[in-house]
């Protein structure tokens, strides 16, 4: 049954990530690619067709072989000392020199027998206590062995990586953090939600994998387009892609004042900008308009050239001409697919918008870079009563504001703003306790649940009506204030 089960296999074009330690890195499963990961290079020809999870050792060549499992060496056996207070570390304990270890590495040896080789030629490895023992094993066969373990992507995986190599990309928002934001905002399938993030795909990916491909989703981004780097990192299936939406945060205000029209579209460089970012390079347009302007010279040159030349230039006239058919043919054609992109681009626009004016979202997630105040605000209109709202930004400040204007507006109850706070532990016999490095910081959250907002009272007759429930003494102070 495991075999049968999809995306349980490494498969070629997957998105793989690989773990060494503690440490992640996404790759694409691809063919004669060379990889490098934590000072090693390998290819993954070798591990297509494994089961995902499997530990490989990089072989000769950069081949990776699945790893036998070792037994570990019994503790009776081995000599201990019972404390470290005579051994001095001058550096000559070991009796390997670099030479040696280097030679060791090239005659093919593995990395667990130059391990072993190590703990014989160290002088005071039996001095150490066994616990030290340990830590010297561990910490040279981190060095020396090349295993590496191929994983297969999830939410905790990707954040955690994400945090570590590149937090910038996703506003520093820790993968606790993360998790509070799906429990929060109540995601589970089958529901609508708004998202709006500038976190490289990463929060939306996240929300799409706890809504398993069931309901629908609206992604509200700034600019061009929407970033989905990390989105694709997931690997999801093709279906869960069909109720995606996406909406320019630009066209909130005018589909919320009813002006809302899909013909002032983003005008087509930022179209092409748009495209440039997907595919990292020229697209088609681009390089057609290059090559216009390198054929427009081409074509005035023939005027320039005296006549003894003049049979040469009528030959190239010639060419020119075919050329140019070719060129107005492809033009058409470029033409004609621009269209067809712009007439798709503006139904999938005016779907979202549709979407969006039914105003009965079951949710709201922002966390981005922009202050959350005037987005939260304008998005809040989209959510039905009584549902939940979260928004995450990398400081408290932003989100005391936002807490003040939600009060003020109303139609808000159980508004929250909170950090959470992560200690990592180590838990091994006899030696547990807290890991020295802590998270400073995983960012703030602000939540809520929306309830209808009461059109019919003013402010002033809120006032009123505070006034009267005051004590006489407020009262009077309130009056005089007036005066």
């Amino acid at each position: 049954a495991m075999e049968e089960r999809p995306g349980v296999r490494i498969r070629e074009g997957d998105c793989a990530v690989l773990k060494r330690g503690e440490v992640y890195k996404a790759v694409p499963v691809l063919r004669r690619r060379k990889i490098i990961f934590e000072k090693q290079w390998f290819y993954l020809d070798n591990a297509i067709g494994h089961t995902y999870g499997t530990t490989f050792e990089v072989t000769n060549g950069g081949n990776l072989q699945p790893k036998q499992e070792v037994e570990e060496t019994t503790t009776e056996t081995k000599e201990a000392g019972t404390d470290n207070r005579n051994i001095v570390d001058d550096g000559k304990s070991q009796k390997l020199t670099h030479d040696d270890i280097k030679a060791l590495k090239d005659k093919g040896i593995k990395g667990q027998e130059i391990v072993q080789q190590l703990i014989e030629n160290s002088t005071t490895f039996r001095d150490k206590t066994e616990f030290a023992q340990d830590k010297y094993i561990k910490k040279k066969r981190k060095k020396y062995e090349a295993v590496i373990t191929i994983v297969k992507p999830s939410t905790r995986i990707l954040s955690t990586m994400y945090y570590a190599r590149e937090p910038g990309k996703i506003n520093h928002l820790r993968y606790d953090t993360l998790a509070q934001m799906l429990t929060l905002g109540n995601i589970h399938a089958g529901n609508k939600m708004i998202v709006m993030e500038t976190c490289a795909g990463l929060v939306l990916g996240a929300v799409m994998e706890r809504m398993g491909g069931y309901g629908s989703i609206i992604q509200m981004y700034p600019g061009a387009g929407p970033v989905r780097a990390a989105t694709s990192c997931f690997g999801f299936p093709k279906p869960y892609f069909d109720n995606l939406h996406e909406f320019p945060l630009s066209k909130v205000h005018s589909l919320l004042s009813g002006t809302f029209s899909t013909e002032t579209l983003p005008s087509d460089p930022e179209d092409n900008a748009l495209v440039e970012e997907e595919s990292n390079g020229l697209t088609e347009e681009k390089q057609t308009s290059l090559q216009e302007t390198e054929e427009e010279p081409a074509t005035e040159a023939p005027m320039e050239i005296n006549q003894a030349e003049e049979q040469e230039t009528t030959d190239i006239n010639a060419e020119d001409v075919e050329f140019k058919e070719n060129k107005e043919k492809e033009n058409k054609e470029n033409v004609r697919e621009k269209q067809m992109k712009q007439w798709e681009r503006r139904k999938k626009l005016t779907e979202a918008a549709a979407l969006l004016k039914e105003k009965n979202a079951d949710g709201l997630i922002v966390a981005s870079k922009y202050h959350p105040t005037p987005v939260l605000l304008s998005l809040l209109e989209f959510v039905a009563p009584s549902r939940p709202f979260v928004v995450y930004c990398q400081y408290k400040e932003p989100l005391l504001e936002c807490y003040t204007k939600l009060r003020e507006r109303g139609g808000v109850i159980n508004l929250k703003l909170s950090e959470t706070w992560l200690r990592n532990y180590q838990v091994l016999p006899d030696r547990s306790h807290p890991k020295l490095t802590m998270s400073g910081g995983g960012g703030y959250l602000l939540s809520g649940i929306t309830v209808v907002l009461d059109q019919g009272k003013s402010d002033s007759s809120n006032f009123e009506a505070l006034k009267m429930e005051e004590p006489s003494p407020k009262r009077c102070k309130v009056q005089d204030l007036h005066c």
